[in-house]
């Protein structure tokens, strides 16, 4: 593990991505499911090619997300590099600023390598405000 440094823990965190657009919603208290199964992102450490599906599971407020945006977003990871936790994490941190869902969950189910599966899941729900 010394291998690993801080510089590679944090790449990609905070690298610019194109904007997530949204729509204004026109109803009320659904669930929306976006999957991307074809996502691909940059080991930081070996520079190998990350495969995956990310799935976001949110519940709208005012605001759904565009999807050509979000697709977009998404094809910006092809040659960041970005550990597998950061990456779910980080669409979750941009999808609550773009469009501040009741609340969201975001899946990344990534290939295997070296034998090995890794399912991450990130979660945020809306604190409720006193009636």
């Amino acid at each position: 593990m010394s291998d690993y440094t801080e510089e590679h823990a944090r790449h990609g965190i905070d690298a610019p991505l194109p904007a997530i657009e949204c729509w204004p919603n026109q109803f009320h208290d659904y669930e929306i499911s976006i999957a991307m199964p074809e996502f691909t992102s940059i080991c930081p450490k070996t520079g190998l090619p990350d495969f995956g599906t990310i799935t976001i599971k949110y519940t709208p407020d005012r605001l759904c997300l565009e999807l050509k945006s979000l697709k977009m977003y998404f094809q910006a990871y092809r040659n960041l590099g970005i550990f597998y936790e950061n990456v779910v994490n980080r669409v979750l941190r941009d999808v609550v600023a773009a469009c501040n869902p009741i609340r969201i969950n975001v899946s990344g189910e990534f290939s295997s390598r070296g034998g090995m599966r890794s399912v991450i899941d990130a979660g945020y729900e809306r604190p409720s405000t006193p009636s």
